[in-house]
């Protein structure tokens, strides 16, 4: 099996992405599978263009996007990507589509097939706080997850993709009083423990469990 992981280069005036930090430190052998990883741009569609690029060269059996949830307590992989862009700041290209669809023949929504109630159990079986996430919100990262989940739909039907979102790193939130953060080697260990999660659920679905929210 080979597993495309994708982080985000740092945005929003960060000098740092935890994503692509923790990407970076991913062993390039996971559980049998063969790890790639690969920087993506914090870029309406060029991201998206870079990972279809690397989905051809690779030809991976799973594309796993990583990125930047500022504010949040727990790694979260992504239930559903939707159908819009709504940038509440502009891309690290001064792109900020509003209420724009990502995909005009795309579905309203797009589920993911990975097993993310099985990734959040391993993660947390890793000690490392962990949830599913029902909302990737409206920026590159939803934007990420849709347009792999639309290349899944159109164009390589036998992949699989998803996506999940990290906290920030203690450096981040030293001017952010209040703010959660999560140190860069429990992020890398929990998106390890996901993917081992992810290989050993091929073929299988996912773990019923609970993982709903009342809000």
């Amino acid at each position: 099996m080979k597993i495309l992981v994708t982080g985000f280069d740092p945005f929003g005036g960060e000098a740092i992405n935890p994503a692509g930090e923790a990407v970076k430190g991913l062993p390039n052998e996971i559980n049998g599978a063969e790890i790639h990883k690969l920087e993506i741009p914090t870029v309406f569609h060029k991201s998206a263009e870079t990972i279809r690029q690397a989905v051809k060269d690779i030809q991976p059996d799973v594309v796993l996007a990583v990125g930047q949830a500022g504010g949040r307590y727990e790694v979260t992989p992504e239930r559903v990507a939707i159908n819009v862009d709504d940038a509440r700041i502009p891309d690290n290209e001064g792109n900020q589509p509003i209420d724009v669809a990502i995909q005009e023949d795309g579905e309203s929504a797009y589920f993911t097939k990975l097993p993310v109630k099985a990734m959040v159990a391993a993660m947390r079986e890793a000690g490392i706080p962990a949830a599913v996430s029902n909302t990737a919100g409206t920026f590159v990262c939803n934007h990420i997850m849709y347009q792999v989940l639309y290349m899944i739909d159109k164009e390589f039907p036998e992949m699989t993709g998803g996506f999940v979102h990290v906290p920030f790193i203690p450096e981040q939130v030293t001017d952010k009083p209040g703010k959660p953060s999560m140190s860069l080697t429990d992020i890398t260990k929990a998106l390890e423990a996901g993917i081992k999660a992810i290989v050993e659920q091929a073929g299988k679905g996912d773990i019923k469990a609970v993982g709903g929210a009342t809000h």
